[in-house]
C-alpha cells in the first residue's frame, strides 16, 4: 500500500498555495477601464506582451493621422464629423484592448484548468484501451492510472464551472455568447442551434457525467476483482471499456469543437478532434510513466521493470509521432489551399505567436524525436523523464496556442497568471492524484493477466 509522504504532500500545498496567489494577482491587476488598459499597455516594459502592447498603442495615433489627413482635406464642410469619427475608433480600439486584457487571467485560468483535466482524461482513454484489448503487459500499471484519473472529477468540475461563468458573462471567452456580437455576425447566427449556452452546458454535463461515470464504475469493479472468487468484476471491467471507447471517441470530439474550437466561432477543422486527443493522449501516457518511475523510485511498483517503463516511453515516441502528423495535415491543407475563413488561424499564429507556436514544433516533435528515437534511452528512467518534463510543457504550450490567440489577442505574455495556474493545478493534481493511489494496493492481485504482466519482458 503507498503512503503519500509528508514531504509531498507539503509541496502540493505549497504549489496550490503560490499558484493561488498568483492567479490572484493576475485578477486583481486585470484593468477595469480603458484608462487603465492603455496605461497598463504603454509602461509594460521587457515582455512579450510589452512588444505587442507598443504595436497596439500606436495602432489609435496611426489610425487617427489617417483621419487627421481627412479631416484636413474636408476641413470646411466635415471637420467636426471626421474628428468625431477618429474618437470612436479610438474608443473602439480600447474597448478591444480593455476586454483583452481583462481576458488575460481568465484564460490563464482555462488553460491551465483545462490542461491537467486533459491529462487525466488521455489517462482514462488509455486505461480504458488496455483494458478493452486484454493487454498482458499493463496490469501491474493499472493502479497508477486509476490514480491518475481520480482527478478527473475535480478537475473537469472545475473547467465546467469557468464555462457556467462564462455562460453568465463574468468572463468573455466565449465571444458567441455575447449577444451584441451574435446580433451582428451572420456567421455565428447560423451555428446558433449548436453554439447557444443552454444546450453548451447540457453538452457539458454529459461528456463530464459519462467519463466519471465509466472511471467510477471501473474503479469499482477493480478493486472487487482483488477479493473475487472468479473474473467476473473482470469481465464486467472488459465490457463498460468496450462500450465507453464508443462513447468517449464522440464526446472528445464534440468536447474539443465545444471548449476549444469554440473559442474563435468563425474558424473551424475537420481534424481538430483528432489534434486534441493526440495532445491529450501523449500528455496522459507521459503522465503514467513519470509517475510509475517516481514510485518505483521510492520502492513501490517491485514487479515493473525497464520493459514496462520501455513500452510507455514507446507510446510517448509514436503518439508524438502521431500528433505531429496530425499538426502538419492540419496545417498544410489549411495554408495551402488559402481560404481565408481558415488560413486566418495559422496566420494570427505566425505574427504575434512565433515562440510558442514554432517552440511548440520542438518541444512536441523534434526533442520527442531525438530523445526517444533509440531503443536504449528508452529503458533509462532519467532521460523517460527528461523527455516527459519537454513533452508536458509542450502540450501545455499547445494548449496554450489554441485559447490565447482568440481571447487576449496579442496582449499575451507569460506572466504571474500563467505560471501561477500551472503551480495550482499542479498542486492539486499531485495532491488528488497521490492521495487516491493510497486508497486500495498498487498491485490489481486477481487480473487474470497479472502474472504475464509481472513477467513481462522486451
Amino acid at each position: 500500500m503507498y503512503t503519500f509522504s509528508n514531504r509531498l504532500r507539503t509541496a502540493a500545498f505549497i504549489l496550490m498555495i503560490v499558484g493561488a496567489l498568483g492567479l490572484g494577482y493576475g485578477f486583481f491587476t486585470a484593468p477595469s477601464t480603458v484608462e487603465e488598459a492603455k496605461a497598463m499597455v504603454a509602461d509594460s516594459h521587457g515582455g512579450h506582451g510589452s512588444g505587442h502592447g507598443e504595436e497596439a498603442d500606436h495602432a489609435t495615433p496611426a489610425h487617427g493621422d489617417e483621419h487627421a489627413e481627412e479631416t484636413h482635406a474636408q476641413k470646411d464642410s466635415h471637420g467636426e464629423e471626421a474628428g468625431a469619427h477618429g474618437e470612436t475608433d479610438a474608443d473602439k480600439h480600447g474597448e478591444h484592448l480593455l476586454s483583452q486584457l481583462k481576458n488575460k487571467p481568465w484564460a490563464a485560468l482555462y488553460v491551465a484548468a483545462f490542461f491537467f483535466m486533459m491529462i487525466s482524461l488521455g489517462v482514462l482513454a488509455f486505461y480504458a484501451i488496455q483494458r478493452a484489448s486484454q493487454a498482458g503487459w499493463s496490469p501491474v500499471l493499472f493502479r497508477v492510472m486509476e490514480g491518475i484519473t481520480a482527478y478527473l472529477l475535480p478537475g473537469a468540475a472545475i473547467v465546467f464551472v469557468i464555462l457556467l461563468l462564462s455562460g453568465f458573462h463574468l468572463n468573455h471567452l466565449f465571444v458567441w455568447m455575447d449577444p451584441e456580437v451574435v446580433a451582428h455576425d451572420k456567421l455565428i447566427q447560423g451555428k446558433s442551434s449548436y453554439l447557444n449556452v443552454p444546450f453548451f452546458l447540457i453538452r457539458a454535463v454529459i461528456y463530464i457525467a459519462g467519463w466519471v461515470a465509466y472511471r467510477q464504475f471501473s474503479r469499482k469493479f477493480s478493486i472487487a476483482q482483488d477479493t473475487a472468487a472468479d473474473d467476473s468484476y473482470f469481465k464486467k471491467n472488459f465490457r463498460i471499456s468496450a462500450g465507453f471507447l464508443v462513447f468517449f471517441l464522440v464526446s472528445e470530439s464534440m468536447m474539443s469543437w465545444d471548449w476549444i474550437m469554440s473559442v474563435d466561432p468563425h474558424w473551424f477543422s475537420t481534424l481538430f478532434g483528432w489534434y486534441v486527443f493526440a495532445s491529450m493522449f501523449v500528455s496522459g501516457i507521459t503522465a503514467i510513466a513519470m509517475i510509475t518511475i517516481y514510485l518505483k523510485a521510492k520502492g513501490y511498483l517491485e514487479h515493473v521493470n525497464d520493459s514496462h517503463i520501455h513500452d510507455l516511453a514507446k507510446f510517448m515516441f509514436a503518439i508524438s509521432i502521431f500528433w505531429t502528423y496530425l499538426w502538419f495535415s492540419q496545417f498544410m491543407l489549411i495554408w495551402y489551399a488559402d481560404i481565408p475563413e481558415e488560413v486566418t488561424y495559422f496566420v494570427t499564429r505566425f505574427e504575434d505567436y512565433k515562440l510558442p507556436f514554432f517552440g511548440m514544433l520542438v518541444m512536441n516533435f523534434v526533442f520527442p524525436l531525438l530523445i526517444l528515437m533509440n531503443s536504449d534511452y528508452k529503458r533509462v528512467n532519467w532521460f523517460v523523464v527528461m523527455a516527459g518534463i519537454v513533452i508536458l510543457l509542450g502540450h501545455y504550450v499547445d494548449v496554450f496556442n489554441m485559447i490565447m490567440p482568440a481571447t487576449v489577442g496579442d496582449q499575451w505574455f507569460i506572466g504571474i497568471a500563467e505560471i501561477g495556474g500551472i503551480l495550482f493545478f499542479l498542486g492539486l493534481f499531485i495532491f488528488i492524484v497521490f492521495t487516491a493511489l493510497t486508497k486500495a494496493p498498487l498491485l490489481a492481485k486477481r487480473n487474470p493477466f497479472i502474472e504475464e504482466s509481472k513477467h513481462f519482458h522486451y
